[in-house]
């Protein structure tokens, strides 16, 4: 076989692979594992997938594996066929398998959906996205274990080069998705030990054909941005979108926080630059996405916030009102879920600078009700992402911020068990009221409930029933209310 070497057999230990050689012998097909676990295995991640490509119909072969597997195990093995892509799933041993018939594939400039045909392993190899992504490990009894790798991939893999097989042009003009997978496989992929970069001709490609994104559905784009948040290093691919230029398709309202504007030499920081740099503070803590899209989102709202006073300089106020208005827009234009996972990424958007806030202030009582009433649940999130957004370039000032944020995480934990606002609930409900005073639905039910409320926050009253009732019912004397029940 042409371009192969034999490798280590260790790659191959998985039961499936002498299972799978032995039905394609049978069978009289040539059957080979391709992509992202041979990739794996060179680079030692542990990957749960399995590509088989058959040169014949993965279809009927997959079919044929199950019979194998059901023979030798006593038990049936149910394969999932999607007869629209030519493929097949089974599950064997905790291990999802994927099998494909080997094709070549063609495209209508309009679409990303290819013109399939049948093909040879070296169509199939040439199909692929990246070098990386189209070497095969042969399953033939012949040479069971040779690498079969026409376009260099081990090479690429070595050096830590993402390159596509064929001219960068045709494939990322094919399928524009590719552009989006260069970028999260160079954020996925690097280590501290070999960083991954996109070859000069792609990136060059890339730039060229970017306007190529229009033809994408916001799912696509959606899809590969989370995967992108949920890399190791979010900034390697966030400032590969820049770069490129794929930014502006893909979250344009980010792209507008880059740059530095100066007006009598005074600048503020480069706001993208720190956004990026916050993302990977959450990623160093936490596997969220959703804390992720919160990190880089939490700035969003000071491009159209910003404002020169001359005798302050550049101010932002109100910046975390404004991204947190932009939140669902955002959500809606990716065709993301505008349910419960928008809403905390809203509130942790909206919040971000209350503890901040305090961190500048006398942190009172009254102020840290108001901020575990407000966050709820979500206040170890909140301050999770407010300790990332501390990035400034001064350790002195770092470190007099750090020590500031500490009190009032410890003030935080103090009220807390004190009075127990977290996801308080007012002790007076509108229906006590209405029966109290025989009142109907008013506004003046939800007056006294509001006094209530934020005599509790600002410390006048306990959280209890006891004090809010009497606090209750003097003001509602006070509104000239008389008690029609005795309750």
């Amino acid at each position: 076989m042409s371009n192969s070497v034999q490798i280590d057999n260790n790659f191959l230990v998985h039961p499936i692979f002498p299972l799978v050689s032995r039905v394609a012998g049978e069978c009289g097909v040539r059957a080979f594992v391709i992509g992202g676990f041979v990739r794996d295995c060179f680079l030692g991640r542990q990957t749960d997938d399995i590509d088989i490509v058959i040169e014949g119909s993965g279809i009927d072969f997959a079919e044929h594996v199950a019979d194998a597997i059901k023979a030798e195990t006593g038990h049936a093995c149910n394969v999932a066929c999607y007869r629209n892509f030519g493929t097949a799933m089974l599950h064997y041993r905790g291990t999802e398998i994927e099998f494909v018939g080997a094709r070549r594939e063609s495209y209508n400039r309009n679409s990303r959906k290819p013109i399939v045909e049948d093909g040879s392993l070296e169509d199939d190899q040439r199909r692929r996205d990246f070098t990386i992504n189209a070497m095969a490990f042969s399953l033939q009894k012949e040479d069971y274990g040779a690498l079969v790798d026409p376009f260099g991939g081990i090479a690429d893999l070595a050096a830590g080069v993402i390159r596509t097989p064929l001219d960068p042009d045709i494939t990322f003009s094919d399928d524009p998705l590719r552009m989006l997978r260069a970028v999260r496989f160079a954020s996925k992929l690097s280590t501290p030990e070999l960083a991954f970069r996109i070859s000069p001709e792609c990136l060059e490609s890339i730039s060229r054909m970017r306007d190529r994104m229009k033809i994408l559905s916001a799912e696509r784009i959606a899809e590969e941005l989370n995967k992108i948040l949920l890399t190791p290093k979010p900034s390697i691919g966030l400032r590969l979108l820049d770069t490129t230029g794929l930014l502006e398709y893909v979250l344009p309202a980010l792209a507008r926080l880059k740059g530095v504007e100066t007006v009598d030499g005074r600048g503020h920081k480069d706001n993208f630059s720190h956004t990026v740099q916050v993302v990977d503070h959450i990623a160093e803590k936490s596997p969220n996405l959703w804390l992720r899209w919160a990190a880089l989102l939490h700035d969003i709202g000071k491009a159209s916030s910003k404002r020169w006073d001359p005798s302050i300089g550049w101010t932002f106020h109100g910046h975390e009102v404004v991204g947190a208005r932009m939140v669902p827009k955002i959500f809606q234009s990716l065709k993301m879920p505008l349910n419960e996972k928008m809403k905390y990424v809203q509130k942790l958007v909206g919040l971000h600078h209350r503890p901040v806030a305090l961190v500048d202030e006398e942190v009172t009582d009254s102020a840290v009700r108001r901020l575990l009433f407000d966050a709820g649940d979500d206040i170890d999130d909140l301050m999770t992402l407010c300790g990332a957004d501390i990035t400034s370039k001064n350790p002195v000032k770092v470190a007099g911020i750090k020590r500031n944020f500490e009190l009032v995480k410890q003030k935080l934990v103090e009220v807390e068990a004190k009075d127990a606002i977290r996801n308080w609930k007012n002790p007076i409900t509108g229906e006590y009221i209405m029966e109290l005073y025989g009142l109907e639905p008013c506004r003046v039910v939800g007056q006294l409930k509001e006094a209530v409320k934020e005599a509790v926050l600002d410390g006048v009253i306990g959280n209890n029933f006891e004090e809010a009732d009497a606090f209750m019912r003097a003001r509602a004397a006070e509104m000239g209310l008389t008690p029609v029940k005795q309750l």
